[in-house]
């Protein structure tokens, strides 16, 4: 194993070395997943963690891999993406899934951990493995003299990223249009459009009745100001204290714009003007907005609902919108600190900075979202990057998989802005056939788990 003076020292083209080296950046569950799977293909690791020399707000120890939030990796059920993605994950020999197994806890029908116990296994795993080297130290720029003489550089720095190195991104991640690493997300709900009533919802863009690109719930007076009221009561998360700054004024919580007065909505994202329903030829008193979330138009979010309301409260009261009673949410909306850039502008398929060669992004930071979609995007960027250093290549599984679809996020550019998502069936193509509900879902996953085994009886092929 080589000492960090070596690690510091350019390489140049008359060395020969035994092994790849890669630096990691980040021993959250991204780097422990990314830093295991490359040392597993006989690459040299050293994962850089600044913990506990330098914390962050949320951490408390300074184990690698600690939870700051929940402790539920969510639903264990094949129904579900993150269900889907938790069995492909576990057939790329995942830690984070063996860690998972090995201090689970009973939550039901979801998968939860022991947040000390887990996150003790993976340190245990990581330091125990002959080609990692953890330093505990913080690295505040990609230019840094710890990064040199390695054949690739990792950034797995997670959604609290220190201020140094955020500030070294965000000048690696800034093109003609401007900076493209973001420090907070402001999410609206995605919804099903097969679960949107269309014998209450319309088709049209605003002063445009013959586009397709939205669907419209029109509100009657009275509808608005039962929504409203319930909105104003609903249950909202409290903000961390590294959070209360986060709220601006082009982004604000729906909720808090229903405070503002009662017509304030009517004026902003529920404005009506330009979308008269085309049963009666009249504008309704408000209008809710869904725009497509994709090409196939099988997903849409809730124009302007970005929100701190809990997730219950978010389908309750959203439920009620009127053509949105049955609504099933793909994903539910948020506003919380988070470091991600605007990964299809700025990160190539390999998912490498494309103004840094050689410098990749992994986790949360790629504009992924939860626990296991950030230890799934670790866990590719290992096994792609050894691919690559080992001299082969390794293909990416099909978009129809739940690895697939996250990867494909990345790389696809959006409608609108892009946001992080978690793993959600509206990644993935639609079926082409109609489906119940539950059945659908069973479809789905039925297609991700048959792509996916042929994807790697593919990949054992070569």
């Amino acid at each position: 194993m080589a000492d960090n003076n070596e690690a510091q020292a350019p390489v140049t083209g008359s060395e020969k070395r035994v092994a790849p080296r890669v630096a990691i950046i980040g021993g959250g569950l991204a780097g422990c997943e990314c830093a295991l799977a490359l040392a597993k293909a006989g690459v040299f690791v050293r994962l850089f963690e600044m913990r506990p020399e330098k914390s962050s707000p949320a951490h408390t120890t300074g184990h690698l891999a600690e939870l700051v939030c929940s402790n539920s990796l969510r639903s264990d059920e094949l129904t579900t993406a993150i269900g889907c993605l938790k069995l492909e994950m576990r057939e790329l020999d995942s830690l984070v899934m063996h860690a998972a197994d090995a201090t689970r806890i009973p939550a039901g029908k979801a998968l939860a951990v022991d947040r000390d116990r887990f996150a003790e296994f993976i340190t245990a795993r990581i330091e125990a493995e002959p080609n990692i080297e953890v330093v505990r130290q913080e690295v505040q720029s990609l230019d840094a003299p710890e990064l040199h003489g390695f054949d690739a550089v990792v950034v797995a720095a997670g959604p609290l990223a220190s201020d140094a190195l955020a500030a070294s991104l965000a000048e690696a991640t800034t093109t003609e249009g401007g900076q493209r690493l973001y420090f907070y997300d402001a999410i609206a709900p995605i919804i099903s459009r097969d679960s949107v009533d269309l014998d209450i919802a319309f088709w049209g863009s605003r002063y445009r009745p013959e586009e397709d690109d939205y669907l419209n719930c029109p509100m009657t007076e009275a509808q608005y100001d039962a929504f409203l009221a319930a909105l104003m009561a609903a249950e909202k998360v409290a903000p961390r204290d590294f959070e209360k700054e986060i709220h601006f004024e082009g982004c604000l919580p729906v909720e808090e714009m229903a405070e503002r007065g009662r017509l304030t909505l009517c004026f902003g994202p529920l404005k009506p003007v330009g979308l008269p329903n085309p049963r009666t030829g009249e504008e309704a008193f408000a209008v809710v907005q869904l725009r497509a979330e994709n090409a196939e138009k099988t997903a849409f979010n809730l124009v302007g609902f970005q929100t701190k309301l809990k997730y219950p409260e978010q389908q309750r009261v959203f439920r009620m919108i009127p053509g949105l009673e049955n609504a099933e949410f793909l994903r539910l909306g948020s506003i919380h600190r988070n470091t991600f850039v605007d990964a299809p502008t700025v990160l190539d398929a390999e998912l490498s900075l494309k103004a840094r060669p050689g410098v990749y992004l992994a986790g949360q930071i790629t504009g992924v979202e939860g626990y296991l979609e950030s230890a799934a995007c670790g866990l590719w960027v290992g096994l792609s990057l050894a691919a690559k250093l080992t001299g082969s290549t390794l293909a990416p599984p099909p978009n129809t998989t739940a690895l697939g679809g996250l990867l494909g996020h990345l790389r696809t550019p959006p409608a609108k802005r892009f946001q992080p998502s978690n793993a959600h069936f509206g990644l993935m193509p639609e079926l082409n056939r109609r489906a119940g509900k539950k059945i659908r879902k069973e479809l789905y996953g039925q297609r991700a788990r048959e792509s996916f085994t042929a994807w790697l009886a593919e990949r054992a092929g070569k």
